[in-house]
């Protein structure tokens, strides 16, 4: 708990949030429950619709300035599925889906990839497919949330299946995607490039400094006000709208004095009237429960004890949420991702950091917010080594367990 003001602002911050989720979920002119759950629904399936296929009019930034239409007629599916963008096999139809299996389809054409495109089936990938000439062609392209937001299930092969919102794609390399675009100097391309799967740095493009942070999931957030790894907005609104605008290029406006941060894209808006929407469908998205067999029960119910004890896991991920982050953010120093250059804190709105929640953290490895622990185990090892816990081998592995059982 910093200070008084401090815990002013989260007390207002949680306030706020309920009333918007009760707003979201008692919504409706009758005042009826089923009224409210319908408008409930609706908010949710509206912000669905937004999160997998609304680019914002973000195709002024990606197609008319960054000419990445081009970039990406000349992508095969495979090399797609190898710098990590994915495909719904929900969206094939069941003659491709089998023309694919059957190894009748060239995954080395781009024409392909721009057939599933046409196809809203490259997740997060939003095109306009016209006849040119008698061949289809992409004459503009823009992204959506899903791109960073959302994986697939690889039930029809790798980096082919059903959706699933909210889980961060770690194996997508967005820098190296950016770097190709022809409107880039070299310089900026090849810090694009040093990025890695998985990694992206949202303040680049204002400060000019690169420490990209691991993509976080975009799940397990109901009742979480500081959604950031830094906590700069109270909603999953504010992180939202400064995504759309300032990064993916959408229309609309964003300020924020505290990092002097203020853009307006295009002369309409096309992101305000979309952000309640696509907030209640976030909140609509659980966190993962662990595949059955991926975890030893009686090492984790012996690891939740060192959790909650000496390995003093519990002060900080704390509560059912896993996370103080309604009532307070930490000093850079007790990230162990600290002291890095730049650091990523310093670069923000609040200047420190939240405690991330631990439900579902059995599926997005890497951690810390700069991906350096490769694993749990490696987690686990950092705190013990660096606080001088005095965990045990065995105590530690119990407490991995654990943690694979949230």
């Amino acid at each position: 708990m910093r200070n008084k003001e401090t815990m002013r602002r989260a007390r207002r911050a949680m306030v706020l949030g309920a009333l918007g989720v009760a707003a979201a979920i008692a919504a409706g002119c009758g005042g009826s429950s089923q009224s409210g759950s319908d408008d409930a629904a609706n908010l949710i399936a509206q912000g669905k619709q937004t999160f997998r296929f609304d680019t914002f009019g973000d195709e002024t930034k990606w197609t008319d300035a960054l000419q990445m239409d081009k970039v990406v007629s000349t992508v095969s599916p495979a090399l797609a599925l190898q710098v990590g963008l994915k495909v719904d096999s929900e969206a094939i139809p069941a003659d491709v889906a089998a023309a694919i299996k059957a190894g009748q389809v060239d995954l080395t054409d781009p024409a392909v990839t721009i057939a599933l495109i046409k196809l809203n089936a490259v997740v997060g990938v939003k095109g306009t497919v016209q006849n040119v000439n008698g061949k289809d062609t992409l004459t503009r392209v823009g992204f959506t949330c899903a791109l960073c937001h959302s994986n697939v299930d690889n039930s029809f092969a790798p980096g082919i299946g059903k959706r699933l919102d909210g889980w961060p794609n770690r194996d997508l390399n967005v820098g190296l995607v950016v770097s190709l675009s022809p409107a880039l100097d070299a310089p900026t391309a090849a810090i694009f490039n040093s990025w890695g799967a998985g990694k992206y740095d949202p303040r680049f493009n204002f400060d000019g400094l690169s420490a990209p942070t691991v993509i976080p999931p975009a799940y397990g957030l109901a009742g979480i006000n500081s959604i950031t790894y830094t906590g700069d907005g109270t909603d999953i609104q504010y992180w939202n709208r400064y995504v759309a605008v300032t990064q993916m290029g959408g229309h609309g406006s964003f300020s924020d004095s505290r990092t002097g941060v203020s853009v307006t894209n295009g002369t309409d808006d096309l992101v305000s009237s979309k952000l309640a929407g696509l907030q209640a469908y976030q909140l609509s998205l659980a966190a993962p429960t662990p595949p059955a067999g991926s975890f030893d029960a009686a090492a984790a119910a012996r690891g939740k004890v060192v959790f909650e004890n000496q390995g003093g896991c519990a002060t900080c991920h704390s509560g059912p949420l896993f996370t103080d982050a309604n009532t307070h953010l930490h000093l850079p120093r007790d990230s162990m991702a600290e002291p890095e250059t730049p650091s990523y804190a310093a670069r923000s709105a609040t200047k420190e950091y939240r405690t991330s929640p631990l439900k579902g953290v059995w599926q997005h490895a890497p951690y810390f917010h700069d991906g350096s622990a490769p694993t749990l185990d490696a987690v686990v090892s950092t705190y013990n080594t660096t606080l001088g816990l005095g965990l045990t081998a065995p105590q530690e592995a119990d407490l991995v367990q654990y943690l694979l059982s949230l």
